[in-house]
C-alpha cells in the first residue's frame, strides 16, 4: 500500500515539472514575438507625421 501512494508521489512533481516546461516554452515564445515587434517597429521608417508640419527649413508653416 505504501509502494502506490510513493508511486503517485513520483509522478506529481513530474507532471508538475512538464506543466512548467510548458509554460516556460510558451513564455519564451511570446517574449521572442513581442521582442520581434519592437525591432521591426523601430527598424521600420516612420510616416514622417512631423514633416508635414514644417516646411522645407525645419520650421511650422505661417509662424
Amino acid at each position: 500500500m505504501t509502494d502506490d501512494k510513493d508511486k503517485r508521489e513520483g509522478q506529481i512533481p513530474s507532471q508538475r515539472q512538464d506543466r512548467l516546461k510548458l509554460a516556460l516554452r510558451e513564455n519564451l515564445k511570446r517574449r521572442k514575438s513581442q521582442a520581434r515587434g519592437r525591432s521591426d517597429a523601430s527598424a521600420a521608417p516612420s510616416d514622417d507625421l512631423d514633416a508635414s508640419l514644417h516646411d522645407g527649413r525645419g520650421k511650422k508653416p505661417g509662424g
